[in-house]
């Protein structure tokens, strides 16, 4: 592990107490000079570190609980407007109902949990207490329908780079809208929109996003158990505002420039798919295919067993054999 990451992880294990410079720089081997540009590494990527005199260091957890003030007081994006809920219906569901009120764009509400979590296709999400991240904002893009796609690509990319920067993993995208760490999904993203019906552009958009910090009590159910993963074993309680505002900050960065793509390179360079075997799902039947890669329209193309190619630009693949 890097020095910053050494730092956090005995940070997260102290559960609230403070952590002198010296324990510090014992545990990750190196000098107190360097844990205290750890501790500033870390302040910079949102997370809210106390000095305490003569004491040391304390991360701050706000009791375990997900309020607005502590993804608020970690967003580097300027006029978003966050509500936090410890449990909701569903965080999509919440925003519609803001959206048809006639709410702005940046509008967010995340959750720590969800008793009707979405995914795609209408399948439903695990969103239980004490594990995870649900979250969602309201976008009112200048974009056709067609191009909603973007939102998702975009998303995806910056929920990489968030759970790369604050839980000190490595992501990698399953077409179309999962992330993915050490071969486990870790996050689903669903984005809905309302058409406009006078120009057919989108009128809003909810993006939806639901990161996995910690396996449920027991672990995932036997149905999930094979592809569903976590950020972390434990401690996840700390890292959901930090997650919450980074994620956030790493999409409203890319989100004024989505139809240029900045993302694209990034995008397809962290596929999961590329040259595997996988299996497209359609019509009830599973058709055996090799993912070829991803063009520039963000469509996934694939060559079946007869030698045909397609480019998909939406649907269900699996990796997971028949």
């Amino acid at each position: 592990m890097t020095t910053k990451e050494t730092v956090l992880q005995c940070l997260t294990q102290a559960d609230g107490a403070a952590v002198s410079g010296a324990q510090m720089a014992e545990q990750a081997g190196v000098s107190r000079a360097a844990g205290w540009k750890a501790i500033c590494a870390l302040r910079d990527d949102g997370y809210a570190i106390d000095a305490v005199t003569r004491g040391g260091y304390t991360l701050r957890t706000d009791g375990g609980r997900l309020t607005a003030a502590a993804v608020t007081a970690r967003l580097r994006t300027p006029g978003l407007a966050v509500t936090a809920l410890e449990n909701t219906d569903s965080t999509n569901t919440c925003v519609r109902r803001l959206a048809e009120d006639g709410a702005p764009e940046g509008t967010v509400v995340v959750a720590a949990a969800q008793t009707a979590g979405r995914g795609r296709s209408g399948k439903s999400f695990l969103s239980p207490a004490g594990t995870g991240l649900y979250m969602s904002v309201l976008l009112r893009p200048q974009l056709a329908m067609g191009d909603a796609l973007l939102i998702t690509t975009a998303a995806a990319v910056a929920v990489a780079h968030a759970v790369e920067r604050v839980a000190a993993v490595t992501a990698q995208i399953k077409w179309v809208n999962d992330v993915y760490v050490d071969g486990k999904k870790v996050c689903g993203i669903l984005t809905e929109g309302a058409l406009d019906l006078e120009n057919g552009g989108l009128r809003y958009a909810i993006l939806g996003i639901g990161i996995n910090i910690c396996p449920p009590a027991g672990g995932f159910p036997p149905e999930l158990a094979p592809i569903a993963g976590a950020l972390t074993e434990t401690g996840g309680e700390a890292l959901r505002a930090p997650l919450a505002a980074a994620v956030l900050d790493e999409f409203f960065a890319l989100y004024p420039h989505l139809t240029e793509k900045p993302f694209y390179d990034d995008y397809v360079s962290r596929s999961l798919l590329t040259g595997r075997q996988i299996e497209v799902l359609r019509g009830g039947m599973h058709l055996p295919a090799t993912a070829l890669g991803i063009d520039r329209d963000l469509h996934l193309r694939v060559r079946y067993a007869d030698g045909s190619e397609e480019n998909l630009a939406a649907g269900e693949v699996s990796t997971r054999p028949l």
